[in-house]
Order: C-alpha cells, then structure tokens, then sequence
C-alpha cells in the first residue's frame, strides 16, 4: 500500500489569509469638484468617471468607450483636459475637477456651449460634453488658427453622428477664427 504523509507547513499555517477580490474595501477620497468639496467612500479602484457619475450623480460627462478612445468622458484637471475613465478618483485628492456642469448653466451658459447650439455642433448629443469640455481646454492651448488644427487638437473625440464641421465651425467662432 502506498501511503503519502503530508506534513503542514507553519508558516503558511499561521499566515492570515490574502484577499484576493475583496470588494468590500473602500478608502476615503476628497474631491473638489466644480468648486464644491466632496468626501466619498470609494473602492480604491473607482475610476474619476464613475465616482462622478454613478456617487455624486453627475452624468453629464457620459460613459462612451471606457477605454479612452472616444473623449465622451473629457474633463478638467487643474485646467486640463482628461479622460475621466482612465483616472482613478483617488489620484486626484488636492486637484481642482470641472465637469459639464461646472462651466455654465442654462441661465448664463459658457460661451462655447452657446456656439455649440448656435453652430448646431451636436447631433444626438451624447458626445457633446466631452466635445465641449475638449473645446474649452483647446482655448487654453497652443493650437494654430487652421480649422485643420482645431480637427488635430479635437482628434481624441469622436462623434458617431459627424458634425464634425459643426463642431470646428463652433470652436472657430468662440476662437474668433470662423
């Protein structure tokens, strides 16, 4: 008869347990976004995009491809245009968030978003936030005068419609190009 004699290991017995997927974990994150202070209690891997949207219930920057290909996400970080699904939120203590909702209101809309309806720069819509978001960081941004240079600096989003002379149209308008 053959017998096989297993002997425990003690370290690995006394051990404690390793969580592998524990979903249950959340850290505290602040958040300052559009002005406001917000403390969340999140999974550490919530992305930006999520804790917008789906915790402080901010849905105008729109979940596209989440991946970073579309820019229905974009955001501003300290002044910058992001991708909101390729950000962890909690990377982003300390750092001034604007979202859609930050830059204007349908009482005093930012400028851009009042070229946006007056160029008729949006078609079904969904891409519009991160479009206009976009647009608005491009004001900021070394971009020459061409409406080829506007298409190069606005290539991160995509609109499934293609309004996409609309939207440049609306850019160089604000920029006082058109």
């Amino acid at each position: 008869m053959n017998t096989e004699q297993v002997t425990a290991n003690p370290v690995a017995d006394t051990a404690a347990p390793v969580a592998r997927d524990r979903t249950d974990v959340t850290i505290p994150v602040d958040l300052t976004i559009n002005g406001r202070n917000y403390t969340l209690s999140l999974d550490p891997r919530t992305t930006l995009l999520d804790a917008l949207r789906e915790h402080l219930h901010l849905t105008g920057t729109k979940k596209g491809c989440d991946h970073g290909q579309c820019g229905a996400c974009t955001v501003h970080v300290n002044g910058r245009r992001v991708n909101a699904c390729l950000c962890l939120a909690a990377a982003h203590e300390g750092d001034a968030i604007t979202t859609i909702e930050g830059i204007g209101s349908p009482e005093a809309p930012h400028p851009m978003q009042s070229s946006f309806v007056e160029c008729d720069g949006y078609q079904c819509g969904y891409c519009t936030s991160g479009q206009v978001m976009s647009a608005v960081a491009l004001l900021g941004e070394p971009v020459g005068p061409t409406d080829a240079d506007v298409r190069e600096a606005m290539s991160g989003n995509l609109c499934r419609c293609g309004a996409y002379q609309n939207i440049v149209t609306a850019i160089q308008t604000v920029r006082g190009k058109a």
